[in-house]
C-alpha cells in the first residue's frame, strides 16, 4: 500500500487531501448543527417549565392575597364591623399594600435600567487609554 501512495502523482494526493479535509469540515458542521439543535431543544424545555412554574406562582400569589383579604375581613367582622364594609375595607388595604410594593419594585427596576447605569465605564476608559497610546506612538 505504501508503494501505491508513493506512485500516485502529487496533484492526486493534494486532491485527496482537500477532499478529506472538506469531508471532515462537513461532518464537523453537521455535528455542530445537531448538537446546537439538541441544546436548543433542552433550552426550550427549560423555558417552558420555567413559564409554567411562573404561571403557578402568580396563581398562588393571587390565592394567598385573596386569603389575606378574607382573613382581614373576618378580623374586622369579629371587631364588630358589618361584613360588606369589612370585605371592602380589607380589599382596599391589601390592594394598596400590593400596589405600593409593585410601585417600589418597578421604580427600582427602572432606575437600574437607566442609561447611566448601563454604560461600559471601564471599557470606554480602556479604549480612550489605548487610543491615546496609539496617538503618542504615531
Amino acid at each position: 500500500m505504501a508503494n501505491e501512495m508513493e506512485n500516485r502523482p502529487l496533484s492526486e494526493l493534494v486532491s485527496g487531501l482537500v477532499s478529506d479535509i472538506t469531508g471532515l469540515f462537513r461532518k464537523e458542521i453537521n455535528l455542530a448543527k445537531t448538537e446546537a439543535s439538541e441544546k436548543m431543544s433542552q433550552a426550550i424545555t427549560g423555558i417552558e417549565s420555567f413559564a409554567a412554574g411562573l404561571v403557578f406562582a402568580i396563581a398562588a400569589v393571587g390565592v394567598l392575597l385573596a386569603a389575606l383579604v378574607n382573613g382581614l375581613a373576618a378580623f374586622f367582622v369579629a371587631q364588630g364591623m358589618r361584613e360588606t364594609s369589612a370585605d371592602a375595607l380589607s380589599s382596599v388595604i391589601v390592594g394598596v399594600i400590593v400596589a405600593l410594593l409593585a410601585y417600589g419594585m418597578i421604580k427600582r427596576g427602572l432606575s437600574t435600567l437607566r442609561g447611566e447605569n448601563l454604560k461600559f465605564d471601564r471599557t470606554s476608559s480602556s479604549l480612550r487609554r489605548d487610543a491615546q497610546m496609539i496617538k503618542e506612538r504615531v
